[in-house]
């Protein structure tokens, strides 16, 4: 079984924030899977799944982001995955453009508290993630602050946009493997304007 964590924070007032991507790419694929993530157990809301040929559990921590390895771990020892191989983590990433979406096999949290959180843990940085930019195009005083406030209403349908990039990069991960799904997703984005010759 796959174990597919969007991090976030739980409350109405996280809900539609930055911070909470990953919880809204969850809810996302469980809308497009006919389920419900609600089911209460190791500190998370959880639903099961299936994916192509893979039987998935979608998590979402109910522990606060800077916590999110409490619940982590207790769904790894419960399942029995192997977080290396089984183990996806979704979140928002304040150092990469608004709607870009990079995936990492490995490495540091680069300041990120829920991931690092899991990494704790773990006890490992060999985990696969989908990284989802969300760095506005307009000065933010506080980081902190912009990722715990609600989307403006001028972002809205670039969220949308973002979110099914987000789904598309785990659909990816999962039918095609991490190594397509990377080429595909991790590509530098061309400037525009003329060629030089």
């Amino acid at each position: 079984m796959k174990l597919l964590v969007g991090l976030g924070n739980p409350g109405v007032e996280y809900q539609h924030t930055p911070h909470n991507l990953g919880f809204l790419v969850i809810d996302r694929i469980a809308s497009q899977c006919d389920v419900a993530v609600s089911n209460r157990h190791c500190k998370a809301l959880t639903a099961r799944a299936r994916i192509g040929n893979e039987e998935v559990l979608l998590a979402k921590p109910q522990t606060y982001m800077n916590l999110s390895g409490m619940s982590v771990l207790e769904l790894v020892r419960k399942y029995e995955t192997d977080p290396q191989k089984d183990l996806l983590l979704i979140y928002d990433e304040l150092d990469f453009p608004f709607g870009t979406v990079r995936i990492k096999e490995r490495g540091t949290s680069a300041g990120h508290n829920g991931a690092q959180s899991v990494m704790d843990a773990l006890a490992s940085k060999e985990i696969l993630r989908v990284r989802m930019g969300v760095a506005p195009d307009f000065p933010i005083k506080d980081g902190m602050s912009y990722l715990l406030s609600p989307f403006k209403k001028s972002q809205l349908a670039q969220v949308d946009e973002l979110i099914d990039l987000g789904v598309n990069a785990v659909h990816a991960i999962l039918n095609d493997g991490r190594s397509a799904a990377m080429n595909r997703f991790n590509r530098r984005v061309k400037p525009e304007g003329p060629e030089r010759p």
